[in-house]
């Protein structure tokens, strides 16, 4: 959540934030009056308390005659400060509902528009033409199939539409990327970490997945558990509830888990292959650092994402995320899409959001700086969601005779190979 210092101090920053995002501007004029109530209930209530307190220590001192008045105003009291107790707390929970629904601050950097109103920011590597080199391109999906490394149709059959089996070399690609990408982490300093893919609701609710992106999440109601769309919710609820020491950050964090998502809204849309599915790994890069650290942190972020799809050597641009498609918790976030050939365009593979202090606040993360405590901030970075990224391997690195060659970054981890051959039928 934002900090109500600053809501208090400059409401029409917040209002031009939410007006930036296309959500309810009303919202902040409600939340400024239910922190005004709470305030206010809050000096109150101290207030009853002050006197009950001092009227409590003249009781024993008092006459007969004074003890009797003293006592009837002492019942009077009690209740009052019973009243203004229940009050202040309507007032805290009023305040907290409103504060929940609030979106991050957006940067004022970031581009005003929906989906569509994203800025390039770079390009990078160079689009195949397969016309020149005399063959048109397949899609993933006939290339995966022809190698044996992707079946939907028993996907479909096990679990519904959207769900895929990665056999034989697929399988051994996505552990290559996933010891690659592990790999290039470790290096940058970041702390692998397996996390669990189910979280209580606080957890949830503190990263911000259950506002606007509540409909894709899968929420297991008998055991009131959420399965994660991402390893950033275990990870920014890794020290929930904690104070960090200001010397020992940056702490950085590389997640691996399987990640799930309902994809709500987005019927008809890549409904071939595996490019949009329910289920699928991901390696996730997460930082805590201190405030003043976050917007170089978020670059450093970007520079690791760029770094892992140059070494995967696939065409791809860097796009500042426009300020209604940003979701609730980022202030800013910058997505590299890699060129996919047969849908002519390019495509999300990774993302890296800065989420200032907002996601700290709402789980209680702070850091301590000599006798100053505070919230810090989290960042976090997909450095590889494994199906995407096989389609871009399969489609930008095919070649005319149906194999796909092996970027040189990942034959360590596939023996050495070179070439992904077709299987005979």
């Amino acid at each position: 959540m934002i900090d109500l210092r600053l809501l208090r101090e400059d409401p029409d920053r917040v209002r031009a934030s939410q007006r930036a995002r296309g959500e309810d501007v009303a919202l902040v004029d409600a939340l400024l009056s239910a922190d005004e109530r709470r305030r206010s209930s809050g000096v109150r209530f101290d207030e009853l308390r002050s006197e009950q307190k001092s009227l409590g220590k003249l009781i024993p001192k008092a006459s007969p005659e004074e003890r009797a008045e003293l006592l009837q105003k002492a019942e009077q009291l009690k209740a009052d400060v019973k009243a203004a107790e229940a009050a202040q707390n309507d007032a805290d929970e009023e305040t907290k509902r409103l504060a929940l629904q609030l979106g991050n601050l957006v940067h004022p950097d970031v581009p005003v528009g929906g989906e569509e109103d994203f800025v390039v920011l770079e390009t990078h590597g160079t689009i195949r033409d397969f016309g020149a080199e005399g063959f048109e391109p397949k899609d993933h999906l006939e290339l995966g199939e022809a190698l044996g490394a992707i079946d939907v149709e028993r996907g479909a059959k096990v679990s519904g539409s959207r769900f895929y089996y990665l056999t034989g070399v697929g399988a051994l690609l996505e552990l290559a990327l996933v010891n690659a990408a592990i790999a290039q982490a470790t290096e940058a300093g970041f702390i692998p970490m397996l996390t669990p893919a189910l979280v209580r609701p606080r957890a949830m609710e503190g990263t911000g997945f259950l506002g606007q992106a509540a409909e894709n999440v899968y929420h297991l109601e008998k055991d009131d558990y959420y399965l994660v769309g991402t390893s950033e919710v275990p990870l920014a609820a890794y020290h929930m509830d904690e104070i960090l020491d200001a010397d020992k950050l940056p702490m950085r964090y590389a997640g691996f888990s399987p990640c799930f998502r309902r994809e709500a809204g987005t019927y008809g849309k890549d409904t071939r292959g595996i490019f949009r599915v329910h289920q699928f790994d991901k390696v996730e890069m997460f930082s805590y650092v201190a405030p003043e650290d976050a917007e170089n942190e978020h670059k450093r972020l970007l520079e690791w994402e760029k770094q892992w799809l140059t070494g995967l050597e696939l065409p791809f641009q860097v796009i500042d995320v426009a300020s209604g498609d940003l979701g609730s918790s980022a202030s800013r976030k910058y997505d590299c899409e890699a060129w996919i050939p047969t849908q002519g365009k390019y495509r999300e593979l990774t993302s890296a959001s800065n989420c200032d202090g907002f996601q700290a606040r709402r789980l209680s993360v702070r850091m301590r700086d000599g006798k100053k405590v505070q919230p810090l901030a989290t960042l976090n970075g997909t450095l590889c969601a494994v199906p995407r990224t096989i389609v871009a391997i399969l489609e930008n690195h095919q070649q005319a005779d149906g194999s796909v060659r092996v970027p040189e970054v990942l034959r360590p981890y596939l023996g050495g190979r070179e070439v992904l051959e077709p299987v005979a039928k």
